[in-house]
């Protein structure tokens, strides 16, 4: 009877620990990346409980074995912070072994995770799927038509004009109603230009001009911003006329797709829509806007042209040289009309309130400057940073609707790099910037900053735009962690577990029920959008029309600190948005870009040698005072349809004889870079840690050839190639500061001795270097970087650079593709 008796306590005991445990489980969540982290990366999960706990270690378990291969105790408490009692910052970043894992804290696991350095491949393209399905007049994810008839004319000044048809048919719909703004597809056509600039290898050729599948021979993103650009023109048909808005919210009458569209404007005009002329002035009737000038919406045409112009010239010469003048003329006419242009709502009160455009002129007198070269311009720049330094959300609690509008300032940027005389201010801008949100959300576990407005995740993008291009430009790390935070942020490291790109991961817990008729009425996907985000809980209970449709499975997490729901019903927080996905383009561009590049280094930090498990090979050219081989260079570089990497000296980039070679590269589109300025000697000979320059005269020599560049209207990249390949540790790290990477030839593949001449001991015959090189297994070649100089002493008669083409064909023919050094 005892037995029994104990037998049924152990039974009932053994019940309610499983019972507990189940329950207990409920009230604690580890939080992680979903789409996973790459090798290098800073990974932190986030563990948040309902229940007082306790977590001082945490392990990561193997998915397949499950068996632990890391212990940690850099754990870090948070306490409270939205809907968890207790909140705590998981660290693991020293562990990097490539696979599959999940955290277990005590006996509360994570969702499973990948380690890899591809787990971004392919994203920069998938949020482009969104673009597409956006498109107006031809939507290729339903192949038909819409919106074709846009439009009539609004406020013209000219009242003869006025109600008159415009064909403004085109571009893209803002989100999940059918209004189209200048002020976001402006945006979003510079944030695609922009990441295709930063980083074209990252993108691919699946589609076609139109968005239908089948490639054209020209990157998915430069098609879709050719898209964005064709519409900007028709809203700017002549110098001086300007348009703002096609629509507006009489759109919201039920959820329909665009193909469908039935609303009626006015009398008379079918299923025309309304065109909004930019006056300057205020504009609506009950709720009336407060336009004071034009000079937001003016800049950001001229930024859209200016870097169309740059962007577009090796796809469509013609179209790219036409997009010249007319960002010159919307820069002139934004600077004759400071001031701001807002949205206009005809039924409700929700307007896009933007209130600043020194951002807008600063972007755009900076791309000016780079397309023309004119220093007026660069002058212009500085006086617009000076006016609004940091963007005012950044550190704020709070802020009206795309009140601080784009959300980052991407002129800073470009200051840093083009304007050499102002480059510590615009760096320090952008730094403040950085540091207010960090101070904002260095108390709570996710470390998230941002203010949870309306659009929060388009706040979250535009402040890892800015912490990854300081930390390129300037090399300083010391945001890592907070940037890692808000990157996981957006796929799955939040109080809900959700990423906020629908169907991003496909797999995984992603937005499935957006605010969007193609999912709601016909369950098309949409994915690749970008969802609103998660605004504060004063605010969503205070929006006019929302509506949960099924249980709210986030229920648990909702707090006043935070809401989001993945449910039609809420336009707040899952509705996506075209600009917010377009801005997505670059930092995803450079997640891949990074990882896609596997670097390798010599002794003294420089980069010998990218991506050695691949049959790569990178040509680079130098030339300091000789380049009588330019010409064959080019042309047969020309021939055998492969880019080239140069790197010259601000001396060789002043001589005149040299601009028309240099012109032919650049149009090319052959990577330029600097080689120093005067071509000094940085370290002895033979003892290589003792510098013969000062930190002041090295940087004094560089900035000078990259200043050069400038003036010829070269963007030089992050590379770097040191006078006489010869340098040491602190001539990197001092680089690194400047924001470039150096690299050297590859050790063994003796190209480089082609300087030398009969007399010298190492002189070493053409015919001998390319039988040298014929001889390199792939092991040695495999991501190699080959030096041929572009010219030599006249004493050396046999020039190996006449051999180029045998070179080429070489490796061509065992299967080496030649590859430009990504940006």
């Amino acid at each position: 009877m005892i037995q029994k008796h104990v037998l049924c306590q152990v039974l009932i005991t053994l019940s309610m620990m499983f019972l507990w445990e189940r329950i207990y489980a409920q009230q604690a969540w580890i939080r992680i990346n979903q789409l996973g982290y790459r090798e290098a990366d800073v990974k932190v999960a986030v563990m948040g409980s309902k229940e007082p706990i306790e977590c001082t270690r945490f392990e990561v378990v193997d998915a397949a074995t499950h068996k632990v291969v890391y212990e940690a105790k850099a754990v870090k408490y948070f306490g409270k912070y939205g809907p968890f009692a207790h909140t705590w910052r998981l660290n693991f970043s020293p562990f990097s072994r490539k696979g599959i894992y999940y955290i277990k804290a005590g006996s509360i696991k994570s969702p499973e995770f990948k380690i890899d350095n591809r787990v971004y491949e392919g994203t920069a393209d998938f949020v482009l799927k969104y673009m597409r399905q956006q498109r107006s007049k031809y939507n290729p994810f339903l192949k038909d038509s819409c919106h074709t008839k846009d439009g009539f004319i609004v406020y013209h000044p000219d009242k003869n004009k006025d109600s008159t048809y415009i064909d403004v048919a085109g571009g893209w719909h803002d989100a999940s109603d059918y209004l189209q703004y200048l002020p976001t597809s402006a945006n979003a056509t510079f944030q695609m230009m922009f990441a295709f600039m930063q980083h074209p290898e990252s993108f691919q050729d699946k589609y076609d001009a139109w968005g239908n599948e089948g490639s054209n021979n020209i990157p998915d993103v430069i098609d879709e911003a050719k898209w964005g650009l064709d519409w900007l023109v028709k809203m700017n048909p002549r110098k001086g006329e300007y348009y703002n808005q096609i629509a507006d919210d009489r759109d919201h009458q039920g959820m329909r797709l665009p193909t469908l569209d039935s609303v009626v404007y006015a009398p008379n005009k079918g299923f025309a829509r309304p065109v909004y002329f930019i006056t300057g002035k205020p504009q609506g009737e009950k709720y009336k806007n407060k336009t004071v000038g034009a000079a937001s919406s003016a800049g950001k045409f001229a930024t859209a042209f200016a870097i169309g112009a740059q962007v577009m010239k090796p796809y469509y010469p013609q179209f790219a040289e036409s997009l010249v003048q007319k960002a010159i003329d919307a820069y002139e006419f934004g600077k004759q009309h400071p001031g701001n242009t807002q949205t206009i709502s005809v039924v409700s009160p929700y307007i896009y309130a933007e209130d600043n455009y020194a951002d807008d002129m600063e972007l755009a007198a900076i791309t000016l400057f780079k397309l023309t070269g004119d220093s007026v311009y660069l002058k212009d720049a500085i006086q617009f940073a000076h006016m609004e330094p940091v963007t005012p959300w950044m550190g704020a609690d709070s802020a009206n609707h795309y009140q601080w509008y784009p959300f980052v300032n991407l002129g800073h940027y470009f200051g840093a790099k083009l304007d050499h005389h102002n480059r510590d201010t615009y760096i320090r801008y952008m730094r403040e910037g950085i540091q207010r949100v960090v101070n904002r959300g260095k108390n709570n576990p996710f470390l998230i900053g941002v203010p949870f407005i309306w659009c929060s995740n388009n706040l979250v993008v535009g402040m890892l735009t800015q912490m990854s291009l300081y930390r390129k430009i300037t090399g300083d790390k010391s945001f890592e962690e907070e940037e890692a935070a808000l990157r996981d942020w957006l796929f799955g490291c939040n109080p809900w577990g959700t990423s906020m790109i629908c169907d991003l991961p496909e797999n995984g817990i992603a937005p499935k029920d957006p605010h969007s008729a193609f999912t709601h009425l016909y369950n098309y996907k949409i994915s690749g959008g970008l969802v609103d985000g998660p605004v504060y809980g004063s605010i969503w209970n205070k929006l006019i029309g929302i509506k949960l449709y099924a249980p709210d499975e986030f229920e648990a997490f909702q707090s006043d600190v935070a809401v989001y729901h993945d449910d039609y019903g809420d336009y707040s927080t899952n509705e996506p948005t075209m600009d917010g996905t377009a801005s997505l383009s670059y930092y995803l561009s450079m997640l891949q870009s990074d990882t896609l590049s596997r670097l390798e280094y010599d002794k003294e930090g420089g980069v010998i040698k990218i991506d050695s498990d691949k049959k790569h090979v990178y040509l680079l050219f130098s030339a300091h005072e000789f380049a009588e081989g330019g010409k064959h260079v080019v042309e047969t570089l020309a021939r055998n349809k492969v880019k080239g990497n140069f790197f010259f000296t601000g001396d060789f980039l002043r001589n005149k004889k040299h601009y028309a070679l240099l012109q032919q590269l650049h149009r090319q589109g052959h990577y330029i870079g600097s080689h120093s300025d005067k071509h000094l000697l940085y370290a002895d000979w033979t003892k290589r840690d003792s510098l013969l320059v000062s930190k002041d005269s090295f940087k004094t020599d560089l900035e000078k050839s990259l200043e050069q560049l400038r003036k010829l209207n070269i963007e030089s990249g992050k590379w770097y190639l040191p006078p006489y390949e010869w340098y040491n540790k602190q001539i990197v790290e001092w680089c690194k500061e400047l924001g470039l990477t150096v690299l050297n030839f590859t050790p063994g593949t003796g190209t480089n001795a082609d300087y030398t001449w009969p007399g010298l001991k190492n002189y070493r015959s053409s015919g001998d270097l390319l039988q040298h090189l014929f001889k390199l297994d792939e092991k040695i070649l495999g991501g190699s970087l080959l030096l041929i100089h572009l010219g030599t002493d006249p004493r050396r008669k046999d020039k190996f650079y006449n051999k180029l083409d045998i070179i080429i064909k070489h490796l061509q023919k065992n299967g080496f593709m030649i590859k430009k050094l990504p940006n």
